[in-house]
Formats: structure tokens, C-alpha cells, sequence
């Protein structure tokens, strides 16, 4: 049984048949996914959603929609996380980060505000008493300076690194912090090398499985450019996808997939301590 850790089933790619694509994603052994809201408009949406298909959800505001956000979606945050504090639905606060990988947001005053709402929102999850669910583009190191600053020496954050392309050393300091690594189709592709690398080395205990879910299409439903142009259809990707994505890391590592399957639905839990209510 799986676990996809970050699957955006609000998207509008899912609206008009989100329910079926959970029931698939059941039967092809998804236990359970987590929903993480991107903007306070979505929030209604990821708490029915969760609800509704027995899931769980987080709530956050991603890197990508801050620029047309002030400091009162920070405000509806806070308000929503202490309205909805006894739901044991609600298990995190994300997608929350930092993305220097757009161009427009890593110049100023973007890539300071940007800042600004990874940490304010650093300090709601904090303050919550929640994991975080974080997104990292070319900005791991600012990100693990957020978390030591936010946290402090003695605070034992959980949660997990959506789809981790950094550094060993990188990998190492936020697992070090409590964190769990999120790994999905981006390790499908031979020439995702580094990625690849970081499934194969890290403890078993590190990893996490997540789709991301429309977004982040394993190789085989991944289109070109240029196949694009010339017609072809970008596969939608689904939760359905992640027990294909578990074999090939169980090869990856040269382990059963039922020892992979074992250890990533512990890790999640680790990361998410609210889940293991729903799945017991």
C-alpha cells in the first residue's frame, strides 16, 4: 500500500473527475493522499476534497502565487489553521517555500517577499504546532537558513522536501532538521542523474513517494517540446502513477517493493504524525 505525499487533486486538470481518479489511484493500492492547497482561494477546495475522499490536506501559500498576495492571506492562514486546529484532516502547513528557479522571482522585490512568506509562515507552522510541506527550487540553502532561524537549536521540525534535486550535503542538513525527502516521476528519467543518486544513497528512512500530481509526469506519459508541436498529448499524471514510480525506486535501490512499501508508509508518518489516526 502507497502513500502519495503531495498530489494536487484541486488542480483544475481534476474538476471534472477528481472522484474517479482517486477511486483508480485505489486500486492501484494509494492508500491515502495529501492534498496541499498553493493559495488561499484553494483552501475550501483542499479541505472538501480531503474530506470528501477520506484523504488528508494541508494548507499554505506556494512561492509561485506570491507575487499577487499581501499580508492578509498570511492573516486568513493563521485564522484558518486555528479555526480547523481539531480537524485530523488538516496535517501540515504547505505548499509553503521558496522558487529561484522563475527568473521574475528571483530579482527584487519578489525574491524578498518571497522570503518573507516562507518564514512568516514558518513561524504559523510553529506556532500550530504542524509539519511543513516545502518546495524547493535553487533554494535549498536559503531554505535550511529559514528553518535554523525559525526553529532555533532545540526545535525538532517535521515534514517533507517536496521533490529534492540538492546536494548530498543538503539532502543530509534537512534530514538532520527532521525532514523526509519527497521523490516522484522525476526519478523515471535515465538522465535525471542526481536525483537518481540521492534515491540510491540516502537512508531508507529519508524517503518519502509523492506524484505531485498533475504536475511532474513520469517518463511515460512525458511529451517533448517538439512531440508537443507536432500534436502529441501531455499525459496527465495521477496518484494512480506512484506504484509504477515504486518499482523502479525498488530497483534503484536493489530492494523488494515490499520493503519499500513498509518503510515509506513509517516515513510519512514520521513526517505527518496526524495521518497515522486516519490510517489506523
Amino acid at each position: 500500500m502507497w502513500i502519495d505525499t503531495h498530489c494536487h487533486l484541486d488542480a483544475p486538470e481534476f474538476s471534472g473527475d477528481y472522484a474517479q481518479v482517486r477511486t483508480q489511484a485505489a486500486a492501484n493500492n494509494v492508500a491515502h493522499c495529501i492534498i496541499p492547497a498553493v493559495h488561499p482561494d484553494t483552501f475550501g477546495i483542499t479541505r472538501k476534497l480531503a474530506h470528501e475522499l477520506n484523504d488528508s490536506y494541508a494548507l499554505g501559500i506556494h512561492p509561485l502565487y506570491v507575487k499577487n498576495t499581501d499580508e492578509r492571506a498570511l492573516q486568513f492562514l493563521d485564522d484558518e489553521l486555528t479555526k480547523h486546529a481539531n480537524d485530523v484532516r488538516l496535517v501540515a502547513v504547505g505548499e509553503i517555500g521558496l522558487d529561484f528557479f522563475v527568473p521574475e522571482l528571483c530579482q527584487q522585490p519578489l525574491r524578498e517577499k518571497q522570503i518573507y512568506f516562507y518564514r512568516e509562515q514558518l513561524k504559523l507552522a510553529k506556532k500550530h504546532g504542524l509539519p511543513v510541506i516545502v518546495h524547493v527550487r535553487h533554494s535549498a540553502d536559503q531554505l535550511l537558513k529559514g528553518l535554523r532561524d525559525i526553529g532555533g537549536p532545540e526545535f525538532q521540525w517535521h515534514g517533507i522536501i517536496h521533490a529534492f534535486n540538492g546536494s548530498d550535503q543538503q539532502a543530509t542538513q534537512f534530514v538532520k532538521l527532521g525532514f523526509k525527502l519527497g521523490f516522484g516521476g522525476a526519478v523515471t528519467f535515465e538522465r535525471a542523474l542526481q536525483i537518481r543518486h540521492l534515491l540510491q544513497s540516502l537512508p531508507l528512512e529519508a524517503i518519502v513517494l509523492e506524484t505531485d500530481a498533475p504536475d511532474m509526469p513520469p517518463q511515460w506519459l512525458y511529451k517533448t517540446m517538439a512531440e508537443r508541436q507536432a500534436g502529441a498529448m501531455q499525459g496527465r499524471n495521477t496518484p494512480s502513477e506512484l506504484a509504477r514510480i515504486a518499482n523502479i525506486i525498488a530497483e534503484l535501490r536493489g530492494i523488494e517493493i515490499e520493503t519499500l512499501s513498509h518503510a515509506c508508509w513509517l516515513n510519512a508518518c514520521q513526517a505527518l504524525p496526524k495521518i497515522t489516526t486516519l490510517l489506523n
